[in-house]
């Protein structure tokens, strides 16, 4: 009779002790040339991360030439005066570093990751790029047509669509904001190498950037290193450019983006509110995360668990732009997507929530789980380098004290459920929503208008 082996358990794994956790706060200085520094040492964070912030916002681009601050953060990248684009790229490689950038609102970010035993070389070709880009005719050329190829992409995508819309409906046509922020075909075709050198020139400079370097910083002499490298990037001052406040126009109203044939409606529902400057951030987080922040989210409970309209509905809050006196907005939005008959259902559903939300309440188990997932994760969402970095560069870029994001976790655990519904209400109000539904119009028109959730219009998708 075959003796049965026996089966050797290992010990079953037992939590640890839990340790305190605050978001790292960083060490702030600067250098000679004017360029504002924050530092933050992360032991064991062998990948570090570079964000430089530049003072070159959207709203300063020329007349006519919206897409140019894109272009010009895109070009940082193909050469100097030092590489041409294809050697610029291969020293980059060889550091084992990756180096990207975008225009947005507030201003131009680049952003630099490197194994910290190459962080000398890459910080050298960081500087080299601020300081002395190439923007020769033919890359810039080649940036234009690729800028132009992505256009009808995102046109044919409902989700960039309708985010589009909501925009050009939300803000005067004289507001930046109204406007795509990469620019249309008819201004990015004008855009040539004269203008995004004329840009650079008038806009970037040390005196008004700033940069963030988080990382193991273990022997490594970083005023040394920065000295050498960022700290040669000369440029003259510059007075603060004035911010304009924020303006919009939340009526309540649907506006359709006819798609004939679409099988599903893409839906944008937003107005503009409070940022993170306002007492009620905080709550605000809370309540807009518990209404629509994840798969346990009261709107995804009921359009996805209980009718199947959607794969998902997420309601969320995002910076638009601050300013130095603390005055600033966040757009407020609810997004997904639903099967195009269940439109008007789906909607109407929608709007029933938003009214037992106010009617109702939430409850204390929805509050409970929703600090667990904002507070509780938060050690394993800064774990990267780069994850800190851009966070603290928020935070630059909004004009916020350097301990915000610390703070903000302690207040979002001592959030009562009662503050984050009156918040959520206050973000969603049902009758100052402007709704963006990208879909086919002769199927879901009429059923939309029967809500009577606002004026209703129709325009042409291009």
């Amino acid at each position: 009779m075959t003796e049965l082996a026996t089966m050797e358990f290992h010990p079953q794994p037992q939590a640890g002790e839990a340790r305190p956790w605050a978001f790292p706060a960083p060490e702030r200085g600067a250098l000679d040339n004017g360029l504002t520094l924050l530092r933050c040492h992360r032991p064991g964070q062998q990948v570090v991360a570079v964000e430089i912030l530049l003072a070159a916002p959207l709203e300063a681009e020329p007349k006519g030439l919206d897409g140019i601050a894109t272009i010009m953060a895109r070009a940082f990248t193909e050469g100097t005066d030092k590489h041409s684009a294809e050697e610029f790229a291969a020293e980059l490689e060889r550091c084992g570093a990756t180096l990207d950038a975008h225009a947005d609102h507030p201003g131009v970010r680049i952003s630099l990751e490197v194994p910290v035993s190459r962080l000398p070389k890459a910080l050298g070709l960081l500087a080299d790029a601020l300081r002395a880009p190439a923007f020769e005719d033919s890359e810039i050329e080649r940036l234009v047509r690729n800028r132009l190829d992505e256009i009808p992409h995102e046109t044919a995508n409902p989700a960039r669509r309708a985010a589009k819309e909501l925009s050009r409906q939300l803000f005067p046509a004289t507001s930046r904001m109204s406007r795509p922020r990469q620019g249309t075909e008819e201004t990015v075709t004008s855009i040539d190498s004269a203008g995004v050198r004329a840009f650079y020139e008038k806009h970037v400079r040390p005196a008004t950037a700033t940069a963030v370097v988080v990382g193991d910083l273990t022997g490594v002499d970083l005023d040394a290193l920065l000295g050498d490298t960022l700290g040669a990037w000369t440029g003259s001052q510059a007075e603060a450019r004035p911010i304009p406040p924020v303006t919009a126009d939340d009526t309540g109203r649907v506006i359709i983006v006819d798609r004939p044939g679409a099988v599903q409606t893409q839906l944008l529902i937003g107005r503009v509110g409070a940022d993170r400057h306002d007492r009620v951030w905080p709550a605000q987080v809370l309540g807009t995360y518990c209404l629509g922040g994840t798969l346990t989210s009261r709107l995804d409970r009921v359009l996805r668990e209980e009718k199947g309209y959607t794969y998902g509905v997420r309601a969320f809050g995002q910076v638009l732009r601050s300013a130095p006196d603390g005055t600033g907005a966040a757009m407020l939005a609810i997004s997904g997507s639903v099967d195009t008959p269940n439109t008007g259902p789906a909607l109407d559903d929608l709007w029933k929530v938003l009214r037992t939300l106010a009617a109702e309440g939430l409850t204390d188990a929805e509050r409970d789980i929703a600090v667990q997932n904002l507070v509780g994760v938060a050690p394993l969402k800064y774990e990267t380098a780069a994850a800190v970095a851009g966070t603290l560069a928020d935070q630059v870029e909004q004009y916020l004290p350097d301990d915000f994001q610390a703070t903000l976790y302690q207040q979002l655990a001592a959030t009562g459920t009662v503050e984050a519904t009156a918040a959520a209400v206050s973000a969603f109000p049902v009758d100052r929503l402007v709704t963006v539904l990208v879909g086919d119009a002769a199927q879901i028109e009429e059923p939309v208008r029967a809500l009577g959730i606002g004026e209703v219009s129709v325009v042409t998708a291009e």
